[in-house]
């Protein structure tokens, strides 16, 4: 087909540990047209393929077919064309966006979550490329059961699609659309998969989820306080040494915010962290009572009203995937079961040894949960951690047989619960598959803000997330000054500040100490970056532009254009 070097030698699938290529089991190939177009459809022995062209688009979609059940367990295809020119890259939507040169030497065999799509390894499901001038947007319609590689060395870029099994079957055909260009950039494939959010319904921007949450306008006044109430580390979590517990009052936090408005905060939005008796992830989902060495549910209440007098907001975080031993009605049973029966345990976090809860069933918690927690307070907000941010899960307990495709359903579920309880819900990253229902998250960060400052870096960061999504998110950035002041960054991709990041761990999560600014300063560039939010706050951003190294411009649907100059630490408004 036009432009395609269909090679088969080049696709593969596993089958008992073994790579079976395409070429061994192709049996014929025929031409097909229809009312929407013509293609090639072609005949293997356990699959089939068609590739056709869509007339009234010239879209181009690669479908796999299967027929036979015969334990096949990945299938790689198809791929990209290998990106060879010098001057070419490849467009990866990696956290907030990545853009990769041909020539830049790094080692892409580890790329988190295993490239698994509807993680954070891909925000949106597509992968693009501009080579000589030409490129194209491939789009991963069924992204469920997928994951991408990156095979990349000094010939150029070869980007794959990965097929994964559906409770151990390939259930179903898998496709991808391939639009082509000739002028094809990291920008323009970012409006065109806006455009098809837009037709698929995925897209929903925050002036229609303001109808039903009437307090977004409010959260896009704010600058964002996360700290914490109580810290506990059970003695078989790996992050413990003989550390003690860390208790601060509900009355505390109260007269922190107190402060920060004396001291120049305007509008502020608290993410409260280990709010409960067990501590910060801790015994999750029975995370019941308020800690009662903090003041318990009078005291959260307290702080609460206090808040609301100084019309600010308030949200919990929470957790309904990490399935801790040390709950009270913990039941392996109810944790999620791998394909040979084992049930999955690690001790990674605080509250140590754990499971993961199956998500079927974490609606049902969340219902119980709140329905008490709603009895003491007042919410705006909700932070569901992890779902937004970790590859889905499959379950094969037959009392709750799970697909990962369930698993996005039953988490959109408890983010709709939210919303019908007037409250904000929000989680760790900014997924698109979670677009219709979040409205903000904890971060949407570019990669390398994610490891040490002097850490090579994947590639040269893009906001594509924000290409697509701007009108209709709100995404807090992290304000450290370090090397590269990223004060810049919040500036650049239009989103609100965090005066205050009090995270849980050392080293995780983009935490790695104190870069010396003193609060003053820390509310003084908030309130910066607040102030050119509101300019932009429910406008598309329409265009990214790198001048150089160093600069980089965003311009927004009302033709305000913000300039950054990562080496000068300056910004300017043009």
């Amino acid at each position: 087909m036009e432009n395609w070097i269909h090679n088969l030698d080049s696709f593969y699938v596993t089958k008992e540990n073994q790579k079976i290529y395409f070429s061994d089991d192709f049996i014929k190939s025929e031409e097909r047209v229809t009312g929407l177009g013509k293609g090639i459809y072609t005949t293997y022995k356990y699959f089939d393929t068609y590739i056709w062209k869509e007339d009234s688009t010239n879209h181009y979609y690669f479908e796999w077919i299967p027929k036979v059940d015969e334990n096949i367990k990945e299938v790689h295809w198809p791929d990209s064309f290998v990106c060879e020119d010098k001057d070419g890259y490849s467009t990866i939507p990696y956290m907030q966006g990545l853009l990769i040169p041909n020539r830049y030497e790094y080692d892409y065999s580890h790329i988190v979550f295993d490239g698994q799509f509807t993680s954070c390894a891909a925000y949106m499901p597509w992968l693009s490329q501009t080579n000589n001038g030409l490129g194209y947007i491939a789009i991963n319609e069924t992204p469920w059961d997928s994951k991408y590689t990156i095979d990349h060395d000094d010939k150029g870029t070869r980007l794959q699609f990965v097929w994964l099994t559906s409770l151990g079957k390939m259930r179903y055909k898998r496709v991808v659309r391939y639009s082509f260009e000739s002028n094809m950039d990291y920008n323009r494939a970012a409006k065109i998969y806006r455009e098809y959010v837009k037709e698929t319904g995925l897209f929903k921007s925050l002036k229609e989820k303001e109808v039903k949450l009437c307090k977004i306008s409010d959260l896009q006044q704010c600058a964002v306080v996360h700290t914490g109430i109580k810290a506990h580390t059970e003695k078989d979590s790996r992050f413990y040494a003989g550390q003690k517990d860390v208790i601060h009052s509900f009355d505390s936090v109260k007269k922190m915010i107190q402060s920060l408005h004396k001291l120049g905060s305007h509008k502020l939005y608290l993410h409260l962290d280990g709010w409960a008796d067990p501590g910060y992830d801790n015994c999750h989902p029975d995370y019941l009572p308020a800690c009662i060495e903090a003041g318990g549910w009078s005291g959260l209440k307290d702080l609460q009203k206090s808040l609301s007098s100084s019309n600010d907001l308030f949200g919990l975080h929470d957790q309904y995937r990490d399935y801790y031993y040390k709950a009270k009605t913990h039941n392996e049973n109810e944790a999620i079961q791998l394909e040979d029966g084992v049930v999955y345990e690690h001790a990674n976090w605080a509250g140590g040894r754990q499971n993961y809860l199956c998500a079927s069933l974490a609606p049902k918690y969340v219902k119980r949960n709140y329905t008490e927690i709603l009895k003491h307070i007042d919410l705006d907000c909700v932070y569901l951690d992890v779902f937004s941010c970790n590859e889905m899960d499959e379950c094969f307990n037959p009392e709750h047989l799970m697909t990962r495709k369930e698993c996005m359903e039953y988490r959109r579920a408890c983010f709709q619960y939210m919303i019908s309880k007037g409250i904000i819900p929000s989680s760790e990253e900014c997924s698109d598959w979670a677009m219709r229902e979040l409205v903000f998250s904890h971060y949407g960060p570019y990669e390398f803000m994610m490891k040490d400052e002097n850490a090579k870096r994947m590639g040269i960061p893009v906001p594509l997330f924000n290409l697509v999504y701007h009108d209709c998110f709100i995404l807090p950035w992290p304000m450290d000054k370090k090397q590269e002041d990223y004060m810049l960054y919040a500036l650049l991709n239009g989103g609100i500040p965090y005066v205050v990041r009090n995270a849980p761990y050392d080293n995780v999560d983009g935490n790695f100490g104190s870069d010396g600014l003193s609060i003053e300063d820390r509310i003084q560039r908030a309130n910066i970056v607040l102030d050119f939010y509101q300019r932009i706050k429910n406008e598309e951003m329409v265009e990214h532009k790198i001048i150089n190294d160093h600069v980089q411009q965003a311009t927004f649907s009302n033709n305000i254009t913000i300039e950054i100059n990562t080496k000068e630490n300056t910004y300017r408004i043009v």
